[in-house]
């Protein structure tokens, strides 16, 4: 294979963890790795969390220093954005009017944020988060303190922002278009956890809340207006309304998209010598699949990030094993930290089982679906991940669980 092409489209966590699982799979030929962000791939989740309160350095989470691209052989591209694919002629064109010839081609475009729908949400102050540089710049708005910060949207990047900006000694409150935060990702019961985890440190929470306007004056944000005519005084507004998935490239070409690129259980797309990684890639999951479940998932958490791209690279060597990790996200909000392990798109309906104590905020949840396991949340309970990974697993596989022993905090979780 000394004699084939790869490029991967796409410098994230995914991106590069291919080009690296490439070379340590023996692979020899060329390896093109194209961003369009002028950085060596890093990793996201600190941009909301560690660096944006300061407390991690920038060097910290990349993925591998600059110079490892070179050293293993790996044709780094940085601030060029792919423009196009010749599917035919196994051609990516490329910003600036070059283009990368390739035998097999990785797509691990990512996702974008999306912006403030609404009048005034391009005014100065209005900040996105999904780049190191909007991280920079929010943490030198919100450093001193003191500042009023409506952020809108209530899921994970929302209540990371506002954690962080309120822990570094601003005024907080959070535009919520439900009852209480994350409750389309944890249900009304768990998010109202947060709610209260919020409320105790001081953001205040606005249930119900939908935005007419950004308003500003010399083109910078001054306050946002609500639906019903209120005026909400701010100094920096955080949008979080989610991100989309970066399928431009790949509609373009005719690859089959809908909510991410289409691919299957080895991450090919519907061009055999195509593939996907990361927060474009709606996989199709064999256990789910084979448990005849809703089996279409696309996840823009970064461990799926760091798990798809080496998949995907082994794939491309021909390895045909399917690609079944259980998905897997963490949170880290003042004093709280989170893992959930599982499938949300099952949990929705699915009962709540608790397992130690919720008051103290140190405890496990499990959601549990027609008798199944097929989700858990940890908080503020470590080194218990795996083992409920191999609950959902099994659960997923047909495995019923004893509720009593779930909530039994003396009872082996394995």
């Amino acid at each position: 294979m000394a004699e084939e092409r790869i490029v991967i489209v796409g410098a994230g966590l995914a991106g590069a963890g291919a080009a690296e699982e490439l070379r340590n799979r023996g692979f020899e030929g060329e390896i093109r790795l194209i961003g369009a962000e002028p950085h060596a791939p890093y990793i996201r989740p600190p941009l909301s969390k560690g660096y944006l309160l300061g407390e991690e350095e920038r060097a910290s989470f990349d993925v591998h220093p600059l110079g490892w691209y070179a050293e293993h052989g790996i044709h780094f591209v940085p601030g060029v954005a792919a423009t196009g694919i010749d599917r035919e002629a196994r051609l990516v064109q490329l910003a600036g009017g070059d283009a990368a010839g390739y035998d097999r081609l990785l797509l691990a475009t990512g996702a974008s944020p999306r912006p403030l729908p609404v009048p005034g949400g391009d005014l100065a102050g209005v900040q996105l988060l999904r780049t190191v540089e909007q991280s920079d710049a929010l943490r030198a708005t919100l450093d001193e303190g003191g500042r009023r910060v409506v952020v809108i949207g209530s899921g994970w990047i929302g209540m990371e922002a506002a954690s962080a900006a309120r822990t570094l000694g601003n005024e907080v409150t959070v535009l919520m278009r439900g009852g209480v935060p994350l409750a389309s990702q944890l249900g009304a019961q768990l998010g109202a956890d947060f709610a209260r985890l919020h409320e105790e440190n001081g953001v205040v929470l606005r249930p119900g809340a939908a935005v007419r306007e950004v308003l500003g004056g010399a083109g910078r944000v001054s306050g946002v207006e609500l639906d019903g005519g209120e005026v909400l005084p701010a100094e920096v507004v955080i949008a979080a309304v989610g991100a989309e998935p970066a399928v431009g490239l790949a509609a373009s070409a005719g690859l089959a998209t809908d909510d991410g690129v289409l691919i299957d259980e080895r991450l090919r797309t519907s061009d055999e010598r195509i593939w996907a990684a990361g927060d474009i890639a709606a996989a199709t999951h064999p256990l789910l699949a084979a448990a005849g479940l809703p089996s279409r998932i696309r996840s823009e958490h970064w461990a799926n990030a760091e798990k798809t791209g080496p998949a995907a690279a082994r794939s491309m060597l021909g390895d045909e094993t399917p690609y079944d990790e259980i998905p897997y996200f963490y949170t880290d909000q003042f004093d709280l930290g989170m893992e959930y392990t599982g499938f949300a798109h099952l949990a929705a309906d699915a009962e709540v089982v608790i397992r130690g104590d919720r008051a103290a905020r140190e405890f496990i949840a499990f959601w549990v679906r027609q008798g199944h396991v097929v989700a858990g949340m940890n908080i503020n309970v470590w080194d218990v991940a795996d083992q409920i990974a191999a609950l959902v697993r099994a659960g997923i596989g047909g495995d019923t669980a004893d509720l009593a022993r779930l909530a039994d905090p003396d009872s082996p979780l394995g």
